[in-house]
């Protein structure tokens, strides 16, 4: 395939190497003729090991060249690759001047050619670019329409600086964002030779993704440091301590707690966060992360409450209230602190929990709903339906396999709010609501 890179810095640069190692014909597209000089001579502008030795070889191969002229590299090539920087402003917004600049000179150049053409975005910018940014600035140059007549892709880069080549040949999987099948398919098979999985998605969950993979590298430097830190002032081996954390691939390294939904509770993640944030202070250590997981917790509440109050109505359902479907274990559930919310607010509530039927209840839990949450056990039904015939707004509050049958028995004039996923691939539209999907 032949390849136009606009952006001859970090990402530009390596991107351009690896693609013509790759057997591709890549023009490098930069406005600093600097630059464009160093490629040409076979030198690398970026230092890092292999670099200079990758783009030595394949300029003597003929398959890298670079050049200032982006009108010539979109003449001579069927796919663009947008790699220019994305620096912030002061007040953390992207700078996108040299994106728009770039696109603006890519849809120049593609309005007299004939052949279709697929820009593809490397830099790394925020959802709603590409369609708000990027799309407008190439259609308005070239006169031409998105997906109709050009092919438009987000294809993140995952290159660490100072193993940029290792990642880009072995890299965790391959992103592409686009809304065509054409422009899938070619982006594709610049990744043929690429032993990763390739996802295919849209452009702005493409977008995201990228910010979600740098936010969660960055909360996890941040985590570790601070956990190294309250280590050191209590005379313990951090490192040996996150070693052992880390040998979890279960729970502690997994998908398993990565799941967007209601907030958590039960009997240790609340008290223990507690626990750890008291000896912080104790020991003069500030732990700003860990200080702010109990309070983010809180608002996940808050923004159920909102979405019952957005509702209008009154008379509310809640199916499950104890904190994991398959327990009756109501310590420091948040379904609890909901419905407590949502009394003290003056709702009507009719709630039904299988395994929180005061009649099979005994012991600990059995004594908590009598002493210190009568009132709710008040507002208990014995089954589903008992709930239904008196709410118009009904909350699904723990995945229990029963409440999946609900939303085909509701009303056409009630509405589901869902704060577990419980329905797999639902967004949320008039009558469904999910807490963050």
């Amino acid at each position: 395939m032949k390849l136009s890179v606009f952006g001859l810095g970090y990402v530009g640069c390596v991107s351009a190497a690896c693609f013509a190692e790759e057997g591709n014909e890549v023009i490098g597209v930069d406005v600093n003729p600097t630059k464009v000089e160093i490629i040409n001579s076979g030198k690398s502008p970026i230092i890092e090991d292999g670099i200079n030795e990758l783009i030595a070889k394949v300029v003597k191969a003929g398959r890298l060249t670079a050049t200032t002229d982006s009108e010539a590299a979109i003449r001579d090539s069927d796919l663009s690759l947008v790699c220019v920087g994305t620096p912030s402003n002061q007040n953390g917004s992207l700078h996108l001047r040299h994106v728009e600049q770039v696109c603006r000179e890519i849809g120049a150049a593609m309005k007299n050619k004939q052949r279709r053409h697929v820009v593809v975005i490397r830099s790394t910018m925020l959802p709603g670019t590409v369609q708000n940014v990027v799309v407008p600035a190439l259609e308005e140059t070239s006169g031409k329409k998105a997906v109709a007549d050009f092919g438009i892709c987000i294809n993140p880069e995952f290159l660490r600086e100072g193993s940029s080549l290792k990642d880009f040949y072995s890299p965790p999987f391959t992103l592409i964002g686009a809304d065509d099948e054409e422009t899938v398919a070619a982006v594709r098979g610049l990744y043929a030779k690429i032993n990763a999985p390739v996802y295919t998605t849209s452009l702005k969950t493409a977008e995201m993704v990228k910010y979600v993979c740098n936010c969660f590298h960055a909360l996890k430097v941040s985590f570790a440091n601070e956990i190294g830190n309250l280590c050191k002032a209590l005379q313990i081996d951090s490192h040996e301590v996150m070693h052992v954390f880390c040998q979890d691939t279960k729970l502690n390294l997994s998908p398993y707690y990565l799941k967007p939904g209601f907030a958590f509770g039960g009997s240790c993640l609340p008290k223990d966060l507690r626990a750890i944030n008291y000896k912080a202070k104790e020991l003069d250590v500030e732990v700003p992360v860990l200080s702010s997981i109990l309070p983010s917790n809180r608002l996940q509440i808050e923004r159920a409450v909102d979405m019952v109050v957005e509702s209008g109505k009154k008379r509310i359902g809640v199916l499950g209230f104890s904190f994991k479907a398959g327990t009756d274990d109501l310590r420091e559930s948040p379904m609890v602190t909901l419905i407590e919310t949502l009394i003290g607010k003056g709702y009507n509530l009719a709630i039904y929990d299988r395994d929180v039927s005061l009649a099979r209840l005994v012991g600990a839990n059995k004594e908590y709903i009598e002493r210190e949450i009568p009132h709710i056990s008040k507002l208990m039904r014995d089954s589903i339906d008992g709930v239904l015939g008196d709410s118009d707004v009904i909350i699904i509050g723990n995945q229990a396999a029963e409440f999946r049958t609900v939303e085909e028995r509701l009303r056409q004039d009630q509405q589901l709010i869902d704060l577990v996923h419980l329905f797999d691939g639902r967004t949320s539209s008039e009558n469904y609501q999910g807490i963050c999907w």
